[in-house]
């Protein structure tokens, strides 16, 4: 959302470097900060609910007996 808004534009090395703003104020370069973006709330997510998931298991690796040499 940030790409998007007047924020984006207010920018003070933009202000500063005029070939950067030409770049920055492009709407390609504002869908791929929104794109990367949206890869890692994606990812987050992914590796959140892995987490949720495992949470409740027991772990196998930890217990007596769990075939590993001493």
């Amino acid at each position: 959302m940030l790409p998007w808004s007047a924020f984006w534009e207010q920018n003070y090395f933009a202000d500063t470097w005029p070939v950067l703003r030409a770049i920055v104020t492009n709407n390609f370069v504002r869908g791929a900060v929104s794109g990367l973006g949206v890869v890692n709330l994606i990812a987050g997510f992914a590796d959140l609910a892995m987490v949720l998931t495992t949470r409740g298991r027991p772990n196998d690796s930890l217990r007596e007996g769990s075939g590993r040499l001493p």
